[in-house]
């Protein structure tokens, strides 16, 4: 008798729900039911529509043409995050997807830009990065293949509909046997024994049977805490924003990276898409009440809102466990991450990257579950340091939130990730970390770390010559004024329908 899981059941639609739809139906080419239950009347979250680079290898994955995603969802191309009031008002950065320089010493780049920057020799960190070079000029294109042209020194996400994401995904699935089914989950049955779920029952009556459940019911967890309960590890103490009102406006200036800017209790996103902008304020209630949030929200819109602010409620935290019997939490119903730095869609690649990877047979090896939860508690826990860093180093004195970022104690694992780079500039590595040394140095500097000395190698070499970061300047910007503006690459590749 075969081992093998025979039928999958998906809870959930949404992103979640049919991204791991789509990727189980590539992978499973035999002997195997995937059924997907999602209602139409329970709505999305849909705060995430800003990506990271990772997307791009999720998509070829499957096999989807790059411009006919982008057509279908309406999305446009992103380089980077600006952060504007973040550090402190008046203060902006850029966390580029990309590198600085190039190497070209035993010493790394941002070592040699500090020493010159201290001594009033070279620019701000990011006039020597491409993808700032490209973003500030409103410019895109596809990197380059060779290693030799400083074009090749970026990488790019997107950003979409993900509504739209969602359809064309279903498409997908349900062309390669995925079967949805339409129904509000109302009961959830498990084995007397076990405590496995054996199946799922909808309003009306249908029961739907399986032997591994994917729950992707989004923040009411309705399989992996409703009925297993998991428990929930609650992370507010060091991200204290548990709102946020979004609305959509009139399509602004379509600029080839996101924008997050700070305001009193929180910050406001700007998504530029094909067909409009998205926007919303992330903020904390316990500092800013849901009326004055949406005047700062509405008050800070570039175009005419094409709607009423929708309030979405959550609190910063993981699962205890993601993979629990034979049920695995993917998205939301895993835990939550505000949006700052564009992961919501992300950890949803990576939760169907740890699927296939330990993907079970009816024996559900404890083994292969431990490492899946293990894996995935140190991926979120080093995106949620990363997010805690651009609370934490702050200065400002405006609001009570940005006083308490400041002065809260924050994960020792991140502590010594700051007092590394304030003493020497070093960036360490982290295990499971999905942002690089590029993405830590842009907001330690973004941030005002600055370290307190050079690298003490530095100092036994060398220093770089001016001429040469004034010709990387150069030849940065020169390269970015050769690409197409960002607008006129997607009217030639890849304009909505």
């Amino acid at each position: 008798m075969t081992r093998s899981i025979q039928h999958i059941v998906i809870v959930g639609g949404g992103s979640a729900g049919w991204m791991s739809a789509a990727a189980l139906s590539r992978a499973i080419e035999r002997d195997c039911t995937i059924t997907l239950v999602e209602s139409e009347e329970i709505g999305i979250v849909g705060v995430g529509e800003a990506t990271i680079p990772p997307i791009k290898l999720f998509n070829d994955m499957l096999g989807i043409d790059e411009n006919e995603f982008l057509r279908r969802t309406r999305g446009t191309f992103k380089l980077g995050i600006q952060f504007v009031d973040w550090a402190q008002v008046g203060h902006r950065y850029f966390h580029p997807f990309g590198s600085y320089g190039r190497p070209f010493d035993l010493v790394q780049f941002h070592h040699h830009w500090q020493r010159a920057h201290a001594e009033g020799k070279a620019g701000s960190l990011e006039e020597y990065c491409m993808a700032w070079a490209a973003a500030r000029a409103g410019r895109f294109e596809l990197p380059s293949a060779d290693p030799r042209n400083v074009r090749s020194t970026y990488l790019y996400a997107y950003h979409f509909d993900a509504s739209l994401y969602a359809r064309f995904l279903r498409e997908y699935a349900e062309a390669r046997g995925v079967r949805r089914i339409e129904g509000k989950v109302v009961a959830v049955e498990q084995n007397a024994d076990s405590g496995f779920i054996e199946a799922v029952r909808l309003e009306g009556g249908a029961r739907i049977g399986g032997e591994l459940f994917i729950d992707c019911s989004g923040m009411r967890a309705l399989l992996i805490e409703g009925a297993l309960h998991s428990g929930f590890e609650d992370w507010s103490h060091w991200l204290p924003c548990n709102r946020a009102l979004a609305v959509p406006c009139e399509t602004a200036e379509l600029t080839p990276y996101t924008r997050s800017t700070a305001h009193e209790a929180g910050w406001q996103w700007r998504i530029p898409l094909q067909h409009r902008t998205g926007n919303g304020h992330v903020y904390a209630s316990n500092f800013m009440n849901d009326d004055a949030a949406a005047a700062i929200l509405l008050g800070h819109l570039e175009g005419k809102a094409l709607g009423e602010p929708r309030l979405i409620r959550f609190t910063a935290g993981r699962r205890k466990v993601h993979w629990n019997k034979n049920v695995i939490a993917i998205g939301l119903s895993s835990g939550f991450l505000e949006p700052l730095e564009s992961t919501a869609i992300h950890l949803i690649q990576a939760g169907i990257s740890k699927l296939l990877a330990y993907f079970p047979d009816r024996e559900f090896d404890p083994l292969a579950i431990r490492e899946f939860n293990r894996v995935a508690q140190a991926e979120v826990e080093r995106i949620r340091d990363f997010i805690i860093l651009h609370y934490h180093l702050n200065t400002r004195t405006d609001g009570e939130l940005w006083r308490y970022c400041a002065n809260m104690p924050i994960p020792e694992t991140l502590q010594c990730k700051i007092e590394h780079f304030r003493r020497a500039g070093r960036i360490l590595p982290g295990e499971m970390d999905i942002f690089g040394p590029n993405s830590w140095l842009a907001v330690h500097i973004g941030q005002m770390n600055w370290p307190q000395r050079n690298d003490p190698l530095l100092d036994c070499r060398r220093p770089v010559g001016t001429e040469y970061l004034e010709q990387l300047r150069r030849t940065l910007a020169s390269a970015a004024q050769s690409m197409l503006t960002h607008q006129d690459y997607i009217a030639r590749h890849c304009r909505g329908v």
